[in-house]
């Protein structure tokens, strides 16, 4: 698998987390919403991963809101997810181009663009 790093496609901040690390290398840090709560996720950079950990329960099947931890930005993108038509959300890469994931809980939908 690779490991891409990304930064916020607003502010152009490094969403990468200094400390913590997921599948041996550090994790991509977003700030998750959900049902008007608010918490930290942190997600695998390995492309091809599924590794999450958040102290937030968002249900499968559900639909979260992922902003950037520096300017609180939301990072839902224009595109659609081709499986099950929720808005996906876009990380762009350190070195051009954009990372994208579903938004909704439990859909494996993802897109590496370079």
């Amino acid at each position: 698998m690779v490991s891409v790093s990304v930064k916020c496609p607003h502010c152009g901040k490094s969403l990468m987390s200094p400390s913590k690390k997921l599948d041996g290398t550090k994790a991509i840090e977003v700030n998750l919403t959900y049902a008007g709560s608010h918490a930290p996720l942190y997600m695998s950079a390995l492309y091809g991963s599924y590794l999450v950990e958040t102290p937030m329960n968002v249900p499968v099947g559900k639909v979260a809101g992922f902003r950037c931890p520096h300017c609180k930005a939301d990072l839902k993108s224009t595109r659609k997810c081709d499986l099950c038509a929720s808005q996906m959300v876009a990380f762009d890469l350190k070195d051009g181009g954009q990372v994208q994931i579903c938004s909704r809980r439990g859909c494996k939908k993802h897109i590496l663009e370079f």
